[in-house]
């Protein structure tokens, strides 16, 4: 009310009692994100610019993610964004992998992303859910193809290893764009490899090995459709 109202300062004033609340409470909430974002708006409008800077920084190094680095840009001046982007990638480095991976696509980073592919186990790869990871693949897969490779594998694997028998077909996909790749990049050994460990881990999976040996053989075109194209089409099923 009080900034429809025009009134910065006694709002300012509020939003600061507010945020005193949020740090008594014991757990954090969204209305405590929300007026963290306005009390930095607010600052701004006052002409205390360099106060919100510290305070978009403070909350990105905390939670370095896509949505923090676009809040800690929307007060950072033009002239100074290219340092300040050096230093938010740089800070970035301890990120969970999952917001580090986003944070890198919608910054157009794209070679970090495959340096920190290549870094990346196979483990720290399964655990980053699909939405982060097929963009990921698609972006490298031209200039990177052998870690794009191990990115489509990791999809894959993690399927077949949950045994969600329903996406299936998305995994093969995602195993026939990493044979692409593994070939590509000149890796024959590296697919041959995950063919004897799929042969040797997951042989009982009637299911999935028919279609698993006909990529191997080239014998038959998988549905290129991707798990969240295929995800997608089963909710609409359900619903």
């Amino acid at each position: 009310m009080l900034v429809a109202r025009r009134q910065p300062e006694e709002a300012l004033s509020w939003v600061e009692r507010g945020l005193g609340a949020e740090r008594q409470a014991p757990y954090p909430s969204p209305a405590g994100h929300d007026l963290a974002h306005l009390q930095r708006e607010l600052l701004s409008k006052l002409g205390r610019g360099d106060d919100a800077l510290v305070g978009a920084w403070a909350e990105y190094r905390d939670h370095p993610s896509k949505y923090s680095y676009a809040e800690l840009m929307n007060f950072v001046p033009e002239a100074e964004r290219p340092a300040w982007h050096e230093r938010a990638i740089a800070a970035a480095a301890g990120a969970d992998p999952e917001s580090l991976i986003e944070l890198l696509l919608q910054t157009k980073e794209i070679e970090r992303l495959a340096e920190f592919v290549g870094h990346s186990s196979d483990d720290t790869l399964r655990t980053v859910s699909h939405s982060a990871l097929e963009p990921a693949a698609r972006k490298i897969e031209k200039s990177h193809a052998g870690k794009a490779a191990r990115v489509w594998r990791a999809m894959a694997m993690r399927v077949v290893d949950a045994k969600k028998s329903q996406y299936y077909g998305a995994a093969l996909v995602n195993l026939k764009r990493a044979k692409r790749c593994y070939e590509k990049a000149g890796l024959a050994a590296d697919w041959n490899r995950v063919v004897d460990e799929v042969r040797a881990e997951h042989s009982r999976k009637t299911g999935f090995m028919p279609g698993f040996e006909e990529i191997v053989s080239r014998s038959r075109r998988v549905e290129d459709r991707s798990f969240l194209e295929q995800a997608k089409a089963r909710w609409a099923r359900s619903r």
